[in-house]
């Protein structure tokens, strides 16, 4: 299975990014990836008011998007945010194209590291796996790394591998903690990680100011085992991947957690 993660620097306007997308995609088409994956928040980055921008499920970013996908003939996977109640918005991670329409809430806001997100984005409640090319996929976004426990359920509902898509906030440390989170999950799950993040902004000359996260790069494919197969820079970049879905088997037999997992 070839997959592609985007790793990009999204902007303050959708109708952009909705661009950055659609010339990611047919990149990641051109060399054969028929799942390409775009970071949280790809719609619009964090660090503006997200409730004015939000849009609905049937609005034009993800109509765009659905036409991205349709007409380069791959499952994309990317992040947005649609209105919620109270004025928040749902940070969702949209899925679509290839027999495959799906959309993941953000599980676990990220209040942490002096940052809010449950200020302005309410939290959803149920985990998704979709299916793509008959390979089970799990979703999930950024913080939800932190939480073991969303990748394990991913797994025992099929998932072989998750798709994890990620706005990363910096500081201190937040790289390690990256790499460590991520390889954890693989090895918590027994399943391949496909971790997307944003690209750092200052790399494409932005000055960041305040504490929203806007991304670190360094998305990475990890194996079931923990192995890191590849991880890129800071930068804006595609990677282009082989994952083996087939070898989860081989690694749950000889490292059966799942099975031996008594709580």
């Amino acid at each position: 299975m070839r997959i592609a993660l985007c790793q990009t620097s999204s902007t303050d306007d959708p109708a952009a990014n909705l661009e950055s997308v659609r010339a990611g995609v047919a990149e990641a088409a051109a060399r054969g990836a028929g799942l390409v994956v775009f970071p949280e928040a790809a719609m619009v980055r964090f660090g503006v008011p997200l409730a004015p921008l939000a849009q609905p499920l049937d609005g034009p970013w993800a109509e765009g998007l659905r036409a991205i996908a349709a007409e380069a003939g791959v499952t994309v996977v990317a992040g947005m945010f649609t209105p919620a109640s109270e004025g928040r918005v749902s940070n969702v991670l949209l899925a679509t194209g290839g027999g495959v329409e799906a959309a993941y809430r953000k599980i676990h806001v990220y209040d942490a590291f002096g940052h809010r997100e449950s200020d302005s984005v309410e939290p959803g409640a149920q985990p998704v796996v979709i299916e793509v090319d008959g390979v089970r996929i799990g979703l999930a976004t950024c913080y939800d790394v932190r939480f073991p426990e969303l990748f394990r359920h991913l797994a025992r509902h099929g998932a072989v591998a998750t798709v994890l898509c990620a706005s990363w906030g910096t500081g201190e440390g937040k790289l390690d903690q990256w790499r460590l989170l991520t390889r954890a999950r693989a090895l918590d799950s027994t399943s391949w990680i496909l971790a997307c993040d944003q690209a750092d902004p200052e790399t494409v000359g932005e000055t960041v100011t305040g504490n929203a996260p806007r991304g670190i790069g360094h998305s990475a494919v990890i194996d079931p085992t923990g192995r890191v197969v590849h991880e890129l820079g800071a930068a804006p970049e595609t990677l282009v991947v082989d994952i083996d879905p087939a070898t989860v088997t081989g690694v749950r037999e000889a490292i059966p957690v799942l099975a031996n997992a008594r709580l």
